[in-house]
């Protein structure tokens, strides 16, 4: 089976309903984020803090091209991921790409306050989380098959990619 790519901008569900898909399709998740922190040692916001966001992209870049190369694997990426074409390239090599997306003001109900987001530690988190869906959307939108994830539960998202995953094979 091929992978199962999730992109999407953050609080959009990418790891709740990879993990309902691994479960679902008994295949394993990979979660870019957390193999990044693991390599590391580090949370994101950490190595955002102390390197900065272009050595961050530069390490997603190159677990991206990594894990792509598997078969069989679900892989949630980070938000920005679709940014560069060469992480795209690479998962479409072996991969049906979703893009999973909600409402800014969803998104911000479903990310809340928290530190472990560092692109939205900022004053006005709205006015973020809009103003980056807007730069990011172009790519979202040309990344795969886009998924609603509004008013569902991570289950239902997960059955209507699996729908689709099997009607491709």
């Amino acid at each position: 089976m091929m992978n199962i790519v999730l992109t999407g901008f953050m609080g959009t569900g990418k790891t709740a309903v990879g993990r309902e898909l691994a479960r679902l399709l008994s295949m394993r998740l990979v979660d870019i984020d957390s193999e990044i922190e693991a390599e590391r040692d580090m949370k994101i916001t950490d190595i955002f803090e102390n390197y900065g966001e272009p050595y961050f992209r530069d390490l997603e870049t190159r677990m991206i091209v990594r894990f792509a190369q598997e078969k069989n694997v679900i892989i949630s990426t980070g938000g920005g991921a679709v940014l560069r074409d060469e992480n795209m390239a690479a998962l479409r090599t072996n991969g049906i790409v979703f893009c999973l997306y909600a409402a800014p003001e969803t998104i911000l109900l479903r990310t809340g306050r928290s530190d472990d987001r560092p692109l939205l530690n900022v004053e006005d988190p709205l006015a973020k989380i809009r103003e980056l869906l807007g730069r990011r959307m172009p790519f979202y939108e040309k990344a795969g098959v886009m998924i609603d994830t509004e008013e569902k539960t991570p289950l239902q998202v997960a059955e209507e990619i699996a729908a689709i995953v099997r009607c491709k094979k």
